[in-house]
């Protein structure tokens, strides 16, 4: 499955490290955090210095992760689309493998996880500059997103394409809807990023992001 994404694109220049990150997805308020440094420990600072905390078993809606794409941080198992301009033989579709890189044709493995379309752009450039290409052009796009899961009491549990924008319900609702069993007001959302997880319990309008698990409880009565 395709789906629309704003594409990166470099052109000659040479500045190319300053856009190498954009903004770390956050999500306000969690339930439970296990903390793996960065930007996860900054956001547990911001929760802990609220002066109104939520309720104990309840969070906030997740920030949405994806309003243009342009600071979506790249991940094992997404599929990205990378143009050099006059080069066919460049020019293809890359996944990234499990190590979080994509492999290329002269300058071989290049890393893409935790770097923005924008930043991988600039690094397959430079690289590409340094004795192959005098003034490498390349535009990089997001082919597909990595996937969701989905487990829990909902019909059928299991991995699924991400779509963006979608939300807990909609993945829910890809999952077959709620078991007779489902407890609909406890969702829990695991994401994660960096090296760090965010655990939280949602409504069912939160957005998720590629690569969230999305677990539905079970009611006892």
């Amino acid at each position: 499955m395709q789906t629309a994404s704003p594409v990166a694109m470099v052109q000659p220049r040479p500045d190319l490290d300053a856009m190498a990150y954009g903004q770390p997805y956050s999500a306000p308020q969690p339930v439970v955090v296990a903390d793996g440094g960065g930007a996860i420990g900054a956001l547990r600072n911001s929760f802990a210095s609220s002066p109104a905390p939520m309720p104990v078993g309840y969070a906030a809606p997740m920030a949405a992760p994806m309003r243009n794409g342009a600071s979506y941080h790249l991940d094992a198992g997404d599929k990205l689309r990378v143009v050099v301009y006059g080069q066919e033989g460049l020019t293809n579709s890359y996944a990234i493998d499990a190590g979080g890189s994509i492999t290329m044709p002269l300058i071989g493995a290049v890393p893409a996880r935790g770097r923005t379309t924008a930043g991988l752009a600039g690094e397959i450039a430079a690289r590409l500059r340094n004795g192959y290409i005098r003034e490498p052009s390349v535009a990089v796009e997001i082919e597909t997103y990595r996937p969701f899961f989905i487990l829990g009491e909902v019909l059928a549990p299991g991995q699924y394409p991400y779509v963006p924008n979608m939300t807990v319900e909609s993945a829910v609702a890809i999952a077959g809807g709620f078991s007779p069993r489902a407890k609909r007001d406890m969702v829990t959302v695991t994401h994660t990023e960096n090296g760090g997880a965010m655990r939280a319990v949602v409504p069912l309008g939160t957005p998720l992001a590629p690569g969230d698990t999305v677990f539905v409880g079970e009611r006892w009565f």
